[in-house]
Protein backbone atom coordinates (compact mmCIF):
# COMPACT_ATOMS: atom_id res chain seq x y z
CA UNK A 1 0.00 0.00 0.00
CA UNK A 2 1.56 3.54 -0.94
CA UNK A 3 2.00 6.17 1.87
CA UNK A 4 0.38 9.00 2.64
CA UNK A 5 3.05 11.62 2.21
CA UNK A 6 1.66 15.71 4.02
CA UNK A 7 4.08 18.18 1.61
CA UNK A 8 3.86 20.80 4.60
CA UNK A 9 4.18 23.98 3.56
CA UNK A 10 3.42 27.73 4.42
CA UNK A 11 4.47 29.71 7.75
CA UNK A 12 4.06 32.65 9.55
CA UNK A 13 6.81 34.74 7.61
CA UNK A 14 7.16 36.61 4.42
CA UNK A 15 8.86 33.08 3.25
CA UNK A 16 5.58 31.39 3.17
CA UNK A 17 5.24 32.51 -1.25
CA UNK A 18 8.51 30.93 -1.40
CA UNK A 19 7.88 27.55 0.90
CA UNK A 20 4.69 27.00 -1.44
CA UNK A 21 6.79 27.13 -4.83
CA UNK A 22 9.24 24.61 -3.03
CA UNK A 23 6.16 22.30 -1.81
CA UNK A 24 5.35 22.31 -5.60
CA UNK A 25 8.30 21.59 -6.57
CA UNK A 26 8.55 18.44 -3.87
CA UNK A 27 5.58 17.09 -5.74
CA UNK A 28 7.25 16.94 -9.23
CA UNK A 29 10.03 15.50 -7.30
CA UNK A 30 8.99 13.01 -5.35
CA UNK A 31 7.72 9.34 -6.86
CA UNK A 32 4.15 9.52 -7.01
CA UNK A 33 4.47 5.71 -7.65
CA UNK A 34 5.55 5.33 -4.12
CA UNK A 35 3.63 7.68 -2.36
CA UNK A 36 0.46 9.35 -2.31
CA UNK A 37 0.95 13.37 -2.04
CA UNK A 38 -0.65 15.74 -0.31
CA UNK A 39 0.39 19.36 0.19
CA UNK A 40 -0.80 20.77 3.86
CA UNK A 41 -0.48 24.42 4.51
CA UNK A 42 0.45 25.70 7.59
CA UNK A 43 -0.91 29.42 8.36
CA UNK A 44 -0.79 31.03 11.74
CA UNK A 45 -4.09 29.32 12.99
CA UNK A 46 -5.03 28.32 9.60
CA UNK A 47 -3.54 24.24 9.08
CA UNK A 48 -5.32 22.58 6.24
CA UNK A 49 -4.50 20.27 3.35
CA UNK A 50 -5.19 21.65 -0.15
CA UNK A 51 -5.95 19.00 -2.98
CA UNK A 52 -5.61 19.00 -6.47
CA UNK A 53 -8.92 20.17 -7.60
CA UNK A 54 -8.10 23.20 -5.57
CA UNK A 55 -10.47 21.95 -2.45
CA UNK A 56 -9.20 23.06 1.05
CA UNK A 57 -9.97 20.53 4.26
CA UNK A 58 -9.27 21.43 7.53
CA UNK A 59 -6.53 19.52 9.83
CA UNK A 60 -6.88 17.87 13.13
CA UNK A 61 -4.26 19.23 15.31
CA UNK A 62 -4.74 16.18 18.00
CA UNK A 63 -3.36 14.12 15.66
CA UNK A 64 -2.90 16.00 12.06
CA UNK A 65 -5.32 14.58 10.21
CA UNK A 66 -8.50 15.25 8.06
CA UNK A 67 -11.54 13.91 6.55
CA UNK A 68 -12.35 13.95 3.67
CA UNK A 69 -15.99 12.50 2.07
CA UNK A 70 -16.77 10.78 5.58
CA UNK A 71 -13.11 9.45 5.28
CA UNK A 72 -10.23 9.64 7.67
CA UNK A 73 -7.01 10.56 5.75
CA UNK A 74 -3.72 10.48 8.29
CA UNK A 75 -0.23 10.10 7.00
CA UNK A 76 3.07 8.17 7.41
CA UNK A 77 5.73 11.34 7.19
CA UNK A 78 5.85 14.83 6.94
CA UNK A 79 7.96 16.06 4.32
CA UNK A 80 8.95 19.55 5.74
CA UNK A 81 9.26 22.70 3.44
CA UNK A 82 8.51 25.56 5.57
CA UNK A 83 10.90 28.12 5.43
CA UNK A 84 10.85 29.87 8.79
CA UNK A 85 8.16 29.76 11.87
CA UNK A 86 7.00 27.46 12.77
CA UNK A 87 8.91 25.07 10.37
CA UNK A 88 12.32 26.22 10.33
CA UNK A 89 12.47 26.93 13.90
CA UNK A 90 11.42 24.01 15.86
CA UNK A 91 8.26 24.31 16.90
CA UNK A 92 6.46 21.77 14.22
CA UNK A 93 9.41 19.25 15.10
CA UNK A 94 8.60 19.43 18.78
CA UNK A 95 5.13 18.88 17.71
CA UNK A 96 5.75 16.20 15.72
CA UNK A 97 7.59 14.42 17.77
CA UNK A 98 4.66 14.26 20.72
CA UNK A 99 2.56 13.16 18.12
CA UNK A 100 5.29 10.45 16.98
CA UNK A 101 4.73 11.52 13.31
CA UNK A 102 8.16 11.25 11.41
CA UNK A 103 9.60 14.37 9.44
CA UNK A 104 12.10 14.84 7.11
CA UNK A 105 13.87 18.02 8.58
CA UNK A 106 16.46 18.24 11.73
CA UNK A 107 15.23 17.80 15.35
CA UNK A 108 13.97 20.48 17.82
CA UNK A 109 17.47 21.35 18.77
CA UNK A 110 18.86 21.57 15.69
CA UNK A 111 16.25 23.75 13.62
CA UNK A 112 16.11 26.13 17.07
CA UNK A 113 20.40 26.58 17.01
CA UNK A 114 19.92 27.15 13.19
CA UNK A 115 17.36 29.44 12.66
CA UNK A 116 19.35 31.74 15.06
CA UNK A 117 22.16 33.15 13.02
CA UNK A 118 23.92 34.78 15.27
CA UNK A 119 23.22 31.98 18.16
CA UNK A 120 24.53 29.05 15.52
CA UNK A 121 27.42 30.84 14.46
CA UNK A 122 28.73 32.29 17.37
CA UNK A 123 28.38 28.61 18.68
CA UNK A 124 30.37 27.11 15.63
CA UNK A 125 32.92 28.72 15.97
CA UNK A 126 34.06 27.27 19.02
CA UNK A 127 34.75 24.16 17.13
CA UNK A 128 37.02 26.20 15.22
CA UNK A 129 34.70 27.39 12.62
CA UNK A 130 35.15 30.65 11.48
CA UNK A 131 32.69 33.62 10.63
CA UNK A 132 32.32 37.10 9.74
CA UNK A 133 32.51 39.87 12.67
CA UNK A 134 28.86 40.23 13.97
CA UNK A 135 26.52 42.11 16.41
CA UNK A 136 23.45 40.90 17.44
CA UNK A 137 20.35 43.59 18.69
CA UNK A 138 17.31 42.65 20.08
CA UNK A 139 13.73 44.88 19.79
CA UNK A 140 14.12 48.16 22.73
CA UNK A 141 18.26 47.67 21.81
CA UNK A 142 19.56 50.39 20.24
CA UNK A 143 23.16 51.35 18.84
CA UNK A 144 24.57 54.33 17.52
CA UNK A 145 25.83 53.87 13.73
CA UNK A 146 29.67 54.71 14.83
CA UNK A 147 29.15 51.65 17.86
CA UNK A 148 28.00 49.61 14.56
CA UNK A 149 31.60 51.45 12.71
CA UNK A 150 34.17 50.52 15.28
CA UNK A 151 32.63 46.58 15.67
CA UNK A 152 32.03 45.39 12.21
CA UNK A 153 32.77 48.32 10.09
CA UNK A 154 31.28 49.55 6.97
CA UNK A 155 30.28 48.01 4.47
CA UNK A 156 28.32 45.54 6.50
CA UNK A 157 25.04 43.77 5.97
CA UNK A 158 22.02 44.02 8.50
CA UNK A 159 19.61 41.15 8.34
CA UNK A 160 16.56 39.94 10.63
CA UNK A 161 18.80 37.23 13.22
CA UNK A 162 15.88 34.64 12.42
CA UNK A 163 14.58 34.73 8.59
CA UNK A 164 15.86 33.84 5.21
CA UNK A 165 15.51 34.22 1.66
CA UNK A 166 16.84 37.72 2.17
CA UNK A 167 13.37 39.67 3.33
CA UNK A 168 14.33 42.67 5.36
CA UNK A 169 18.18 42.28 4.20
CA UNK A 170 20.36 45.45 3.92
CA UNK A 171 24.06 46.17 2.56
CA UNK A 172 24.74 50.06 4.19
CA UNK A 173 27.87 51.04 2.59
CA UNK A 174 28.03 54.48 4.67
CA UNK A 175 27.09 55.18 7.93
CA UNK A 176 23.43 57.11 6.86
CA UNK A 177 22.56 53.37 5.73
CA UNK A 178 22.32 51.81 9.07
CA UNK A 179 19.65 52.99 11.09
CA UNK A 180 17.23 52.55 8.29
CA UNK A 181 18.41 49.30 7.55
CA UNK A 182 17.69 48.34 11.42
CA UNK A 183 14.31 49.58 11.54
CA UNK A 184 14.17 47.38 7.94
CA UNK A 185 15.04 44.14 9.30
CA UNK A 186 13.24 44.39 12.64
CA UNK A 187 10.26 44.14 10.49
CA UNK A 188 10.75 41.05 9.93
CA UNK A 189 12.41 39.62 13.13
CA UNK A 190 12.70 40.90 16.59
CA UNK A 191 16.04 40.20 16.77
CA UNK A 192 18.52 41.28 14.13
CA UNK A 193 22.43 40.90 13.22
CA UNK A 194 24.62 43.42 12.06
CA UNK A 195 27.44 41.61 10.12
CA UNK A 196 30.55 42.43 8.83
CA UNK A 197 30.81 41.93 5.14
CA UNK A 198 33.34 39.72 3.34
CA UNK A 199 34.65 40.13 -0.22
CA UNK A 200 34.96 37.09 -1.93
CA UNK A 201 33.40 34.04 -3.56
CA UNK A 202 29.81 32.69 -2.57
CA UNK A 203 29.22 28.78 -2.38
CA UNK A 204 26.88 26.77 -1.02
CA UNK A 205 27.03 22.64 0.01
CA UNK A 206 24.07 20.50 0.01
CA UNK A 207 24.30 17.27 2.42
CA UNK A 208 22.23 14.71 3.79
CA UNK A 209 22.98 11.62 6.44
CA UNK A 210 20.96 9.24 6.78
CA UNK A 211 21.39 5.52 9.23
CA UNK A 212 23.37 3.71 6.23
CA UNK A 213 24.93 6.47 4.74
CA UNK A 214 26.44 10.04 4.18
CA UNK A 215 26.08 11.82 0.78
CA UNK A 216 27.71 15.64 0.58
CA UNK A 217 26.70 16.87 -2.95
CA UNK A 218 28.71 18.99 -5.32
CA UNK A 219 29.51 22.75 -4.59
CA UNK A 220 27.58 25.39 -6.31
CA UNK A 221 28.92 29.08 -7.06
CA UNK A 222 27.03 31.59 -6.58
CA UNK A 223 27.38 34.91 -8.91
CA UNK A 224 24.81 37.28 -8.52
CA UNK A 225 24.58 40.59 -11.08
CA UNK A 226 22.99 42.68 -8.27
CA UNK A 227 25.73 44.14 -5.66
CA UNK A 228 24.66 40.97 -3.49
CA UNK A 229 22.77 37.96 -3.58
CA UNK A 230 19.28 38.99 -2.60
CA UNK A 231 15.72 38.55 -3.04
CA UNK A 232 15.53 39.38 -6.50
CA UNK A 233 18.90 37.53 -7.29
CA UNK A 234 17.54 34.24 -5.44
CA UNK A 235 14.33 34.17 -7.16
CA UNK A 236 14.49 36.10 -10.56
CA UNK A 237 15.62 34.03 -13.62
CA UNK A 238 19.03 35.65 -14.73
CA UNK A 239 19.65 37.34 -11.68
CA UNK A 240 22.48 35.17 -10.51
CA UNK A 241 24.82 32.77 -11.97
CA UNK A 242 24.58 29.46 -10.22
CA UNK A 243 27.41 27.29 -11.23
CA UNK A 244 27.61 23.79 -10.43
CA UNK A 245 30.36 22.35 -9.07
CA UNK A 246 32.16 25.39 -8.33
CA UNK A 247 34.78 26.93 -10.17
CA UNK A 248 37.54 26.52 -7.15
CA UNK A 249 40.18 24.41 -6.72
CA UNK A 250 39.84 20.86 -5.39
CA UNK A 251 41.47 21.27 -2.44
CA UNK A 252 39.02 23.86 -1.66
CA UNK A 253 35.96 21.50 -2.65
CA UNK A 254 37.40 18.98 -0.20
CA UNK A 255 37.59 21.38 2.42
CA UNK A 256 34.21 23.13 2.12
CA UNK A 257 32.44 19.35 1.86
CA UNK A 258 34.30 18.12 4.68
CA UNK A 259 33.03 21.57 6.71
CA UNK A 260 29.81 20.69 5.91
CA UNK A 261 30.09 17.37 7.16
CA UNK A 262 31.63 18.81 10.65
CA UNK A 263 28.76 21.46 10.82
CA UNK A 264 25.63 18.97 9.98
CA UNK A 265 27.31 16.07 12.75
CA UNK A 266 28.15 18.71 15.56
CA UNK A 267 24.94 20.10 15.05
CA UNK A 268 22.59 16.99 14.78
CA UNK A 269 20.95 17.55 12.09
CA UNK A 270 18.35 15.26 9.74
CA UNK A 271 17.56 15.27 6.43
CA UNK A 272 18.60 17.20 3.80
CA UNK A 273 20.71 20.47 4.60
CA UNK A 274 22.31 23.49 2.67
CA UNK A 275 25.46 25.35 4.37
CA UNK A 276 26.39 28.39 3.06
CA UNK A 277 29.87 29.92 2.87
CA UNK A 278 32.35 32.59 1.38
CA UNK A 279 35.79 32.22 0.65
CA UNK A 280 38.30 34.90 0.39
CA UNK A 281 41.82 34.34 0.02
CA UNK A 282 41.26 30.88 0.54
CA UNK A 283 39.78 30.93 4.29
CA UNK A 284 36.52 29.70 4.41
CA UNK A 285 33.88 31.67 6.20
CA UNK A 286 30.27 29.92 7.45
CA UNK A 287 27.18 32.26 6.61
CA UNK A 288 24.69 30.56 7.41
CA UNK A 289 22.82 26.84 7.84
CA UNK A 290 19.41 25.62 6.20
CA UNK A 291 17.68 23.30 7.91
CA UNK A 292 14.87 23.48 5.31
CA UNK A 293 16.27 24.78 1.97
CA UNK A 294 14.44 25.66 -1.08
CA UNK A 295 13.41 23.14 -3.26
CA UNK A 296 11.44 24.58 -6.30
CA UNK A 297 12.42 23.72 -9.71
CA UNK A 298 15.54 25.90 -9.35
CA UNK A 299 16.87 26.25 -6.18
CA UNK A 300 20.70 24.54 -5.23
CA UNK A 301 19.61 21.61 -3.98
CA UNK A 302 17.95 20.23 -6.66
CA UNK A 303 20.62 21.39 -9.28
CA UNK A 304 23.39 19.79 -6.94
CA UNK A 305 21.24 16.62 -6.84
CA UNK A 306 21.50 16.55 -10.71
CA UNK A 307 24.93 17.37 -10.91
CA UNK A 308 25.20 14.17 -9.01
CA UNK A 309 23.50 12.53 -11.81
CA UNK A 310 21.57 10.32 -9.49
CA UNK A 311 17.64 9.89 -10.16
CA UNK A 312 15.93 12.99 -8.04
CA UNK A 313 12.95 10.53 -6.92
CA UNK A 314 15.72 8.41 -5.32
CA UNK A 315 16.96 11.00 -2.98
CA UNK A 316 13.70 11.51 -1.84
CA UNK A 317 12.64 8.18 -1.12
CA UNK A 318 15.60 7.41 0.37
CA UNK A 319 14.90 10.42 2.98
CA UNK A 320 11.27 9.80 3.46
CA UNK A 321 12.47 6.00 4.43
CA UNK A 322 14.73 7.30 6.41
CA UNK A 323 12.50 9.65 8.70
CA UNK A 324 10.54 7.04 9.31
CA UNK A 325 13.09 4.42 10.28
CA UNK A 326 14.44 6.27 12.36
CA UNK A 327 10.73 6.91 14.14
CA UNK A 328 10.22 3.39 14.35
CA UNK A 329 13.25 2.85 16.14
CA UNK A 330 12.36 4.93 19.09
Amino acid sequence: MKKNIAIVAGGDQSEVVVSLKSAEGLKTFIDSSEYNLFIVILEKNNWRIRLENGEEYPLDRNDFSTEINGKKLTFDCVYNTIHGIPGEDGRLQGYLDMIRLPYTSSGVLASSVTFNKFFCNTYLKAFGIKSAESMMLRKGMSVRPEEVIERVGLPCFIKPNAGGSSFGVTKAVQSSDIAPAIEKAFQESDEIIIEAFIKGTEVTNGIYKTLEREVIMPVTEVVPKNEYFDFEAKYTPGMAEEITPARISDELTRKIQKLTSAIYSILGCKGIVRVDYIISDKTIYLLEVNTTPGMTLTSFIPQQIRAMEVPIADVFTEIIEDSIARNQAI
